[in-house]
């Protein structure tokens, strides 16, 4: 009896749990439908009305000139205009999302009207993928209410090219050229093509072809002999690289492989599109080949506190202000979580791209807590990169509120010995170089000190001056490229 008894009582406390959760699923399952119930315009659909696409899947392979059928259940088909009560025309939407419900529905390339009442259409594609969804509207192209819509579906258009085949796996590509890749106004360009070979045009031998160079423009219709221009230039002798020439700015670069007849294969074999960016080195001061800028006490991977003094580092070159034109000189600039930008441009000047244009070698910078890419290029008298670019190499440091990293902190804690007191010893005398001048004393009968290190001042040949040098040196390398002395302050 007892084992019946607790059987029992198992088999209320599940059948509870069951009901429970049922009334659970029936509360929040009304919850989920009623939150994503969709308010249209004035005009009701009956229930269980549904718009569709007929013969046509979700993840379809579909032809460029593609013919579509609209389904439409528990209502009919009207023109626009028409009063008729439970009815809609068709409206197509091609790869864009819901427009406003209770507003009229666009009528663009992303939305086509089928006023007249049509069940069919016939629309050109592009190669690629592609959404499809239909949309019933009401005698003034609004949705009803609730709204009357199919599925959103995905279609991919294969490309078709000519009457000749490509061989399975069949690729064409730059060798040595990437995306974003910097350029000279003339340029070698190579080929690769793989899984087909070359051969020239005319020629009959199986999966072959010979390589067409896009510049800055749009794929040609692929099943037609592609143009002869400046835009597409042809190699018809089976070259595999090509020496142009480009004007400097941005330009973009493809290659198309075309048969005997200078017809795409099919499927096309064609490269991505890549763009470039044309400097022309002559019009950029030149460097010295080993000239070298660096950070001076800084590494990947430091931490520093909010309000760091950054020390940079030149090799080889002199530091000169800007507008001062001379040989091999240039001043620095700190780029702060940023790209290194145009090389034939003036370097930007914002908060993610610091000038020091009065020949600084340090600088003080607030940075937010977190992580951040530091980078130093130098620029000439006009804040214009030489040629070859003077930069050091991108390094990424984490900025804590103490400056230091969470083990080091803890190791600093474990082997912190107790305070002593010990007696106050006299001030250091500061270290003076052989040749360096004796620091004048300022009203007051003491030193400027900063953290131990005098302050210096650059007076320039041309009558201007640049203070704030924390040491001797730092001014020697930025007086040995502008001309001048130096003077403590």
């Amino acid at each position: 009896m007892r084992v019946r008894g607790k059987v029992g009582d198992r088999r209320s406390q599940v059948a509870n749990a069951v009901l429970a959760l049922l009334f659970a699923g029936v509360v929040f399952g009304g919850v989920a439908v009623a939150q994503t119930k969709r308010t249209g315009g004035p005009n009701p659909s009956p229930a269980g009305a549904e718009v569709y696409f007929i013969d046509l899947k979700d993840g379809a392979t579909v032809p460029a000139k593609l013919r579509l059928y609209f389904g439409l259940r528990n209502m009919g088909v009207a023109p626009a205009g028409s009063d008729r009560e439970n009815s809609g025309h068709h409206h197509l939407l091609i790869d864009t999302e819901l427009p406003p419900l209770d507003q009229p529905i666009p009528n663009d390339f992303n939305h086509l009207h089928f006023g007249a009442g049509q069940t069919e259409a016939e629309i050109t594609l592009n190669p690629g993928s592609h959404t499809l969804q239909l949309l019933l509207g009401d005698k003034n192209h609004i949705p009803h209410t609730p709204p009357v819509m199919s599925p959103r579906i995905r279609v991919n258009v294969a490309q078709t090219g000519g009457p000749t085949a490509s061989a399975p796996g069949a690729a064409v590509y730059f060798t040595d050229i990437k995306d974003g890749a910097v350029v000279d106004p003339k340029v070698t360009i190579h080929f690769g093509l793989k899984n087909m070979g070359v051969a020239p045009a005319g020629s009959d031998r199986a999966n072959s072809g010979h390589h067409h160079l896009l510049i800055d423009t749009e794929l040609p219709p692929l099943d037609q002999p592609i143009p002869n221009d400046f835009n597409h230039l042809h190699f018809g002798s089976g070259q595999t690289e090509a020496t142009v020439t480009l004007k400097p700015g941005d330009h973009t670069l493809q290659l198309l492989l075309g048969d005997k007849d200078h017809i795409p294969h099919t499927p096309p074999v064609v490269s991505p599109r890549i763009k470039v960016r044309v400097v022309d080195a002559s019009t950029r001061t030149a460097a010295p080949a080993d000239a070298r800028v660096y950070f001076i006490g800084l590494q990947d991977g430091s931490v520093l506190p909010p309000k760091a003094t950054i020390h940079f580092g030149l090799v080889n070159m002199g530091v000169a202000p800007a507008g001062i034109e001379k040989p091999n000189t240039g001043h620095h600039h700190l780029l702060i979580d940023a790209k290194v930008p145009p090389l034939d441009q003036p370097i930007p000047n914002d908060f993610n791209h610091l000038h020091f244009g009065a020949g600084q070698t340090e600088a003080t910078v607030d940075l937010p807590l977190g992580k951040h890419t530091l980078q130093l290029l130098l620029g000439d008298a006009n804040h214009i990169p030489h040629n070859p670019p003077v930069m050091s190499k991108p390094i990424e440091v984490t900025v804590t509120r103490t400056g230091q990293s969470a083990s080091d902190k803890k190791d600093k804690d474990v082997n912190k010995e107790p305070p002593t007191r010990r007696a106050s010893a006299p001030p250091e005398k500061p270290h003076r170089m052989a040749n360096e001048p004796p620091p004048r004393t300022p009203r007051g009968g003491t030193y400027a000190t900063e953290r131990g290190r005098y302050h210096w001042c650059a007076a320039y040949s041309n009558g201007s001056r640049n203070c704030g040098f924390s040491t001797f040196e730092q001014c020697r390398a930025t007086i040995a490229g502008a001309g001048g002395t130096c003077q403590s302050q």
